[in-house]
């Protein structure tokens, strides 16, 4: 660690016990937070919704080679849990994440969060109390001749619609519904993640270069083999109704594979779902930040070693000049 923060990172001694590092798509938080581990001494846990399945490695931006830092692995959590296929949710993520967090306090360990999943980082930050919901098929049988509107204007009357991925399908509308309807009859069983002390920092770019930059690595990733990630899955029997309820990525490369998109439509298709997906995750940490969630936003566009020393010094308060604020994109 360089002699300025050659501090033990004691969290009961600091103001802050937790580091986030969140920001939208492309905007590389995984080399800033792991960087940032290593010279606290620390660990990554991911607040990525996908990067949590195996096998989905490039469509999901895994920079596993952003975890290797002067030379040394910097260990990282929740990535690799899952198998393709399955539908991991917010419950299972809010009780793997405090398993690893209360591990993580035991050891002395100091955790860096490290993803751009809103409701991920909500759930911890805001300690979101919630069930695990079972399924319930008389319920959903109840709801299957309904349409998506239909839908919508149920889930509407539990809740404000800000996860707009709960009404990419009828399925998933059911679900979600079925969540709420579980959580208001069940609230005295609910559990909360631990209380925690956040510093949360964003890297942010302006629109666009935060444009130019997702198209880039869409066409780095496609280069680097992407067809053929998704291509093997499909391979090894991974149904393609399951590749597509993941979106993005492995939607709109299900759909060229399956030849439902040419190659063409399926790029076209695909770049302006991840432009909108970046702007849906702005929208979601204004959310938070309208709640009273501080987040601190870096200009993606300084250099790396400057970003690094600014969420050091905001880490352990040391009084200096702070950057100049650096305005939120207008989506």
């Amino acid at each position: 660690m360089d002699a300025m923060y050659d501090i033990p990172v004691r969290s009961s001694e600091m103001s802050y016990d937790m580091l986030v590092v969140t920001g939208p798509t492309a905007s590389g938080k995984t080399a800033l937070a792991a960087t940032l581990a290593h010279k606290l001494g620390g660990e990554v846990i991911s607040a990525d919704s996908r990067q949590i399945y195996r096998k989905m490695n490039l469509g999901t931006g895994k920079d596993y080679n952003d975890y290797i830092v002067d030379g040394k692995p910097v260990p990282y959590h929740l990535i690799d849990i899952a198998d393709p296929g399955y539908k991991y949710n917010v419950f299972e993520y809010q009780r793997d994440f405090t398993k690893t967090l209360l591990r993580m306090r035991s050891e002395g360990v100091f955790p860096v969060v490290c993803g751009g999943s809103g409701m991920y980082i909500d759930a911890i930050v805001s300690g979101y109390r919630m069930n695990e919901v079972p399924p319930d098929p008389e319920f959903r049988a109840s709801l299957e001749d309904k349409s998506l509107d239909e839908l919508a204007e149920i889930l509407s009357s539990f809740k404000k619609l800000h996860n707009v991925t709960d009404l990419d399908t009828k399925k998933r509308a059911i679900r979600a519904i079925e969540i709420e309807r579980f959580n208001e009859m069940h609230r005295e069983k609910q559990s909360a993640s631990p209380e925690v002390r956040p510093l949360i920092t964003g890297i942010l770019y302006s629109r666009e270069e935060r444009r130019n930059r997702i198209s880039a690595r869409l066409r780095q990733r496609l280069s680097e083999g992407m067809i053929d990630e998704v291509k093997q899955m499909l391979e090894d029997g991974i149904s393609p109704e399951a590749l597509i309820y993941y979106g993005l990525e492995y939607k709109y490369l299900t759909l060229y594979l399956t030849g439902r998109l040419t190659y063409d439509d399926m790029f076209r298709s695909l770049e302006t779902a991840i432009h909108q997906f970046a702007k849906r995750q702005m929208t979601w940490f204004r959310g938070m930040e309208r709640r009273g969630v501080k987040i601190h936003w870096i200009n993606g566009e300084l250099p790396f070693e400057q970003k690094v020393d600014y969420v050091l010094k905001l880490l352990f308060q040391i009084s200096v000049e702070p950057l100049k604020e650096f305005p939120l994109p207008d989506d």
